[in-house]
């Protein structure tokens, strides 16, 4: 159980409310232990009568003052039951609820690599499924086990203060069930760990072909898709059995266990009845004392079961927990952003494969002005942009904003001045208006329109049923991919950044919206610092400067005007590009 020390922090937020509620359930269990022994003495006040010890009027009185007291005893027992569910259960609802943040927390420090290296489908499983299963332990779990220790301790201590020796042959049993249940309880935590496993390869694996219906689909692999998840879901499901068998012994071995129990009080108590040493009515206490110890008796396997469950799933929640950002805030002190953005012999190499996507690349933008990044694919473009933000920090070199190292700078300001529209637009299941509101969320409806219309996809939103209100399909499917990348741009327009970063956010759009966006762009930018990343010369002719890279080194650098002179890859770009506009 040393994954679930996490727990006692939580614990100790609620504690005041843990102990109300464990102290609660104590007194519901005292109660429930004051109605078997009321029956015994109904059933020993009958055997009087019989016996001609007390009259037909006494034991008229015995036995309503008795049944009085059962009743008054059940209806507080359940009123304080109620009351112990309704402050634990409520607990570890609230813990579930905290726990939950923690891991989203922590998902969002992370850096980019680490969810380059893990699934979105375990993730998910591991703030779901898992936190489920925790809450299991901090709720019921804990409940139950204080009322099983409570009745065991009460019921028992009375019993043995009654009838030592039948109470000795009455729990004879229990022993063995205590072996028993610590035997399997191994086995379910290394079997629960495997389901959990299997959970989170199902959960990605759906989550992954949801995503990617279009591409199933238009490659006509659903039967292919269909065979996997099935051989997936077989799997699982195997792992599953193998778990329930060992849960299924529980109840059996209990119901055996409990079953001797019976039996046992039936007989060495009616002989001690025979022999007068006990009541007839203290034979029939026992035996419901024992029935009563039988649900006590299935909660330890139960509970044994959900404690193993709940360490497995907290082993794998701590997995993440413990996981350190590679990105961190060095300063809580705030940091003016004016742009100004200098790299000096920067070079990067991607820790999760190893890739130098930049060596040595030196420039510097002036703030308020705009350079152009030139180069094929894999030249290290979009590598830059993720520098900037600090997406990632820098192998080799130094890189620094306003003269400062940006290592230096508080990371939250220095994201705050950036507006950033990557090169796959990434838009939420949410209207088209909040999807523009995320760059900046109390803006009017009237900065809104003012976005798109800059982003000329205005006209485009007018057209839908519910225009600005129009509810958008999973990551954006129900826009085109122009419309989801000039969505994207008003975004970024709408929180107006010190810094705009704009990474082959036109390759979807037509070259006369293309021309339109980048005559707003050149209004709009003017007080920013703009990197524009593009394969395009349109859209970087109208830069302050451009570099051209090629395997992550900077091969030219000048103006639109004295590269187009310069013989080398911008030039060849450029008129391939004005030939087939010609066409």
């Amino acid at each position: 159980m040393k994954e679930l020390s996490y727990l006692n922090r939580f614990f100790g937020t609620y504690k005041w409310r843990l102990l109300f509620g464990l102290i609660i359930t104590v007194i519901a269990t005292l109660f429930r232990i004051i109605v078997p022994a009321k029956i015994g003495d109904s059933v020993d006040s009958v055997q009087k009568k019989f016996n001609g010890e007390i009259t037909a009027e006494m034991l008229q009185s015995e036995l309503l003052e008795n049944i009085l007291l059962i009743l008054g005893a059940a209806l507080l027992s359940g009123f304080f039951t109620f009351l112990m569910r309704q402050t634990i259960i409520v607990v570890s609802r609230n813990i579930e609820f905290d726990l939950k943040n923690v891991v989203f927390k922590q998902y969002e420090r992370l850096s980019l690599s680490f969810y380059k290296q893990n699934r979105t489908g375990d993730l998910m499983s591991r703030i779901s499924e898992d936190v489920s299963k925790v809450r299991m332990y901090a709720g019921p779990a804990l409940m139950y086990s204080t009322t099983t220790v409570t009745l065991f301790i009460v019921a028992i201590s009375y019993m043995i203060y009654t009838a030592p020796l039948l109470t000795l042959y009455a729990v004879a049993p229990l022993p063995i069930l205590s072996i028993c249940i610590y035997r399997l309880s191994i086995a379910i935590h290394k079997r629960s760990t495997v389901v959990q496993q299997y959970l989170s390869k199902l959960t990605t694996f759906t989550q992954e072909s949801f995503s990617g219906i279009t591409v199933i689909k238009a490659y006509g692999i659903e039967g292919r898709t269909q065979f996997d998840f099935e051989e997936l879901a077989h799997a699982s499901k195997d792992k599953n059995i193998d778990l329930t068998k060992v849960q299924a012994l529980f109840f059996p071995l209990m119901v055996l266990l409990i079953g001797a129990s019976n039996l046992l009080v039936v007989y060495v108590g009616g002989n001690q009845f025979i022999e007068g040493k006990i009541e007839l009515g203290t034979i029939v206490e026992f035996l419901i004392y024992v029935n009563m110890l039988t649900w006590p008796v299935a909660i330890v396997g139960w509970v044994s079961s959900m404690v193993q469950q709940a360490e497995a799933s907290q082993k794998r929640i701590n997995e993440f927990l413990k996981e350190e950002p590679e990105i961190v805030n060095n300063t809580t002190e705030p940091s003016k952003v004016e742009g100004t953005i200098a790299f000096n012999d920067v070079t990067f190499t991607y820790p999760d494969t190893n890739i130098t996507a930049l060596k040595e690349v030196s420039f510097t933008i002036p703030r308020g002005q705009t350079l152009a990044i030139i180069g094929n694919t894999g030249s290290g473009k979009s590598t830059i942009l993720e520098l900037i933000t600090r997406l990632y920090d820098v192998t080799q070199g130094t890189y620094s904003v306003d003269g400062a190292p940006a290592l230096e700078l508080n990371l939250e300001d220095l994201r705050n001045a950036i507006g950033y529209v990557p090169q796959d637009a990434f838009l939420f299941s949410d209207s088209i208006k909040n999807n523009i509101k995320f760059g900046a969320k109390d803006a009017t409806d009237q900065e809104v329109i003012q976005s798109a219309k800059q982003a000329a996809v205005h006209a485009n939103i007018q057209e839908f049923t519910n225009g600005y209100d129009t509810v958008l399909g999973e990551r954006g499917i129900t826009l085109s991919g122009g419309q989801k990348q000039r969505v994207s741009i008003a975004r970024a327009f709408i929180k107006n950044p010190k810094i705009l970063l704009l990474d082959d956010c036109l390759s979807a759009v037509d070259t006369e919206t293309e021309e339109e966006i980048l005559q707003n762009l050149e209004t709009f930018s003017k007080d920013k610092t703009t990197i524009i990343v593009s394969h395009r010369v349109s859209s970087a002719k109208n830069a302050d400067f451009i570099i051209v890279l090629e395997e992550g080194q900077i091969i030219q650098q000048g103006t639109h005007n004295e590269l187009i002179d310069q013989q080398g890859y911008y030039q060849e770009l450029y008129n391939k590009q004005l030939l087939e506009k010609e066409i």
